[in-house]
Formats: C-alpha cells, structure tokens, sequence
C-alpha cells in the first residue's frame, strides 16, 4: 500500500499541472488571459515537483538495494521522466504549453506503470563504469526522441487544424510552426549524436565484457535501423530541405524502431512470455 501511495503522489501531481492548465489556458476567457496565465510560476514549481518525486521513486525502484534492477515498466518510466525534464527546461526558453495536453498524462500514466510491470531483471555488470556511461548515453538519447515524436504529433494535428482553419483553444499557445519544426531538430540532432555514442559505447561494453565488437541481436539491429532512419532525416533536411509531413513520418518510423530495440523485448519477455508459461 505504501508503495502505491508513493507512485501516486507524481501522478496526482502531473493531473493537477494539468488541470491548472486546463482551467488558465482551454477555460480562459480571452486570448489575452490564457497568454498571460499559461505555464504560470505556480504551475512551474508544481511540474518540478511531480518531476523531484518522480525521479525518487524511480531511484528506488532501480535501485532496491546493492542490485540494479530494471524492467519494461521501469524503462518507459524513466525514458518518459527524462523527456518530462527536458521539456520542463525547454519551456524557460519557449511557449511549448500546447505539449502539456501530451506530457502531463504522459507523465502520470508514466508514475504508475512500473506496479503493474515492476520488472524482476537484474541488471549484469552494474557496477562497471564503462556499463553506466553506457546507460547513461542510452537513456538520455531514448528520452529525447521520446520527447521528439511526441512533438512531431503535435505538430502533426496542429497541422491539420491549421489547414483546416479550426484551432484549437489547447494549441492557442503554441508557437509557430516554423519555430516549432527548429526545435524538432534540434532535438534530434542531439539525440542522434547522444544515439550514436550509445552504439559506440555498447560496441566497446560488449567488447570488453564478452570478447565480441558487435553483438548481433534484434535489439542491435533495431537500434541500428533507428539510427539510419533518424540519418537520413538530418541528411535529407540538410540536403533536400525535407520538412512537413515527410519530417514527421520520418521521426515516428524512427522512434518506433527505437522503442523496439529494447522497451519491447523487454515488454515481450516480462509481460507476454511470463504470461504464456
């Protein structure tokens, strides 16, 4: 009981982030009120907040004791809060308050998810620096282009709505598209750098561990497949100037790769193997 009570203190804190935003930035009564209520100094410190929290629990649950463990629900909840902190910082910078209908629910279905997928798997040669630089890298980049694909689909419908001529009050205060697409990028080309190191370090871990450069499994080939597709999108930006919907298809057929490379197997063998047997 304990420990479900400590699970829902972040996600009851991320529901009130966006309430709050519902009520000052959906509810408000004019366009002057919501550019001027959203993403107040009070809604800040409470995001903050069900980040501190959420980020305690989850030390503890990698963190049980001596052992590092790590699991399905644990990964997506980490990957998920890291993209939480990202965009907690990149708001101080620009209006991204359209993404609080995307990250706050985000986040709360993130706080709850590893009671009902702990995850048992302890993780071999923790303690190892080279395993944690590693880790480090990998869970950093994941959460980036976590953070990006959730952008590419809100500039997916804000897209839609805009050619269509119906905007919607929960997408009022974005900034413009073409502002918003600058900020894609930036967030894949440091995640594709940070991906790129995570292959090089992952090349060097299995290499000193097991005697072998290159492991060829399903979660190196996914991994690899994520990191041409993402690529060629910077290249075919660069080169071509590709933009718009072949941009966001891009960043979603890469980010469906990347999750495969281990958030589903991990899903696979703890959830649908453990049921079956």
């Amino acid at each position: 009981m304990r420990s479900i009570l400590l699970h829902l203190v972040p996600a009851s804190l991320y529901a009130a982030v966006g309430v709050l935003f519902w009520r000052s930035c959906v509810m408000g009564s004019g366009a002057q009120d919501r550019q001027r209520e959203c993403m107040s100094a009070r809604e800040r410190l409470l995001l903050l907040a069900a980040i501190l929290t959420h980020g305690a629990i989850l030390h503890t649950a990698i963190f049980p004791g001596t052992d590092m463990r790590f699991g399905f629900g644990v990964a997506l909840s980490l990957m998920v809060w890291l993209a939480v902190c990202f965009y907690w910082v990149e708001t101080l910078y620009t209006r991204l308050e359209g993404l609080h209908a995307v990250i706050m629910p985000a986040g709360a279905l993130a706080s709850v998810i590893p009671l009902f997928f702990p995850g048992e798997h302890v993780l071999a040669n923790a303690a190892s620096p080279a395993f944690r630089v590693h880790f480090v890298i990998a869970m950093l980049a994941y959460s980036l282009f976590t953070l990006a694909a959730l952008h590419a689909m809100l500039m997916s419908v804000a897209s839609r709505q805009l050619h269509n001529a119906r905007f919607s009050r929960v997408l009022a205060g974005l900034p413009p598209l073409l502002t918003m697409e600058a900020l894609l990028f930036r967030l894949i080309s440091i995640a594709f750098v940070l991906l790129t190191l995570t292959l090089v370090t992952g090349v060097l871990f299995a290499e000193t561990l097991f005697g072998q450069a290159l492991r060829v499994d399903h979660k190196t080939v996914f991994a690899f497949i994520s990191w041409l597709l993402f690529g060629g999108l910077l290249v075919g930006r660069r080169l071509r100037g590709w933009r718009g919907r072949v941009a966001l298809r891009w960043t979603l057929a890469g980010f469906v790769a990347l999750m495969l490379a281990y958030v589903g197997s991990r899903f696979v063998i703890e959830v649908v193997l453990e049921r079956v047997g």
